[in-house]
């Protein structure tokens, strides 16, 4: 497993697993991902926003990650929903083979027809949405001149400052 350096990692990982798990279904990002004619999922990254940090000290990033499934025209009633329920499946509990130390599990995982601009819904497309938090950056307990170094947070004023640290005790 790679380490990860940057938000845009975890969508290409989504995209690696769903083209696994799904070898027919089309993959890909917007804009312009699927012809009308195929079934397939368009992966966005909808937010990234921060989150409390890794018990290790790295940054956290949420982030907010949609799945839109289309199906190819003609399909049965339903279809969306189906690949929707089986996309929700495998987003639980899902890392996308990535470390488990910067990468936690999904979120407040979701699925919800397309609706358009009147307020009607159309049953042919879904979204499963989902919350991820990857942890970027260093470990805050790697010391440049290699002392393990901690700090509870109730007893320091800002945790982002090392000189609050202290070394552990042999």
């Amino acid at each position: 497993m790679t380490l990860i350096e940057k938000p845009s990692q975890l969508p290409i990982a989504i995209g690696q697993a769903l083209r696994a798990a799904f070898p027919k279904l089309q993959v890909g990002s917007p804009p312009g991902v699927l012809a009308a004619d195929e079934t397939g999922v368009a992966i966005t990254l909808e937010r990234n926003g921060p989150g409390v940090r890794s018990l290790e000290g790295r940054k956290a990033h949420v982030l907010s990650i949609s799945l839109k499934i289309m199906v190819a025209q003609g399909a049965q009633p339903f279809e969306a929903c189906d690949l929707a329920s089986q996309l929700m499946d495998l987003v639980l509990d899902n890392r996308w083979q990535l470390p488990a130390a910067q990468c936690d599990v999904p979120m407040n995982i979701v699925a919800l027809p397309a609706t358009v601009a009147g307020g009607e819904t159309h049953y042919d497309s879904w979204t499963v949405s989902f919350n991820q938090t990857l942890y970027l950056g260093p470990p805050l307990l790697d010391d440049p001149i290699g002392k393990p170094l901690f700090a509870c947070t109730w007893e320091v004023s800002n945790i982002d400052d090392p000189d609050q640290y202290r070394p552990l005790q042999e």
